[in-house]
């Protein structure tokens, strides 16, 4: 094989792993939306198999921002779930001492080990 083939196989294997990327992100996000009928779900997916560039980038386009503040709404959610579960299972106080043990971390000035150690401690595991 030639430079320019393998330079090819290389490429185009970045392109298709991309689209598949894109591709899972938006039946995610189509299947994550509970403001969209399923009538509307399965045109989607339908226009995804039969035509599946084209559809990726009018999708992308159409509701992108809305993938967007879905995918934050969701992040949050999972947040204030993980934050409501240590309030319950080590009380508010370890709340803070786990936050401030995360700044500490984010700042550099303890490793993920120590930080471990912390968030084990007062969780108390």
């Amino acid at each position: 094989m030639s430079f320019w083939e393998i330079a090819g196989v290389v490429v185009m294997s970045f392109l298709f792993l991309a689209y598949l990327i894109v591709l899972f992100r938006i039946v995610t996000d189509l299947f994550g939306d509970h403001t969209t009928s399923g009538w509307a779900k399965g045109g989607w997916i339908i226009a995804l198999v039969l035509f599946p560039l084209l559809a990726a980038v009018v999708y992308v386009v159409a509701r992108g921002p809305g993938m967007a503040e879905r995918a934050q709404a969701a992040s949050l959610r999972e947040w204030e779930a993980r934050n409501d579960y240590i309030r319950v299972i080590a009380g508010t106080d370890a709340v803070s001492r786990i936050g401030e043990a995360g700044r500490l971390l984010d700042s550099g000035t303890i490793t993920e080990a120590e930080f471990a150690r912390i968030k084990d401690s007062v969780i108390g595991r």
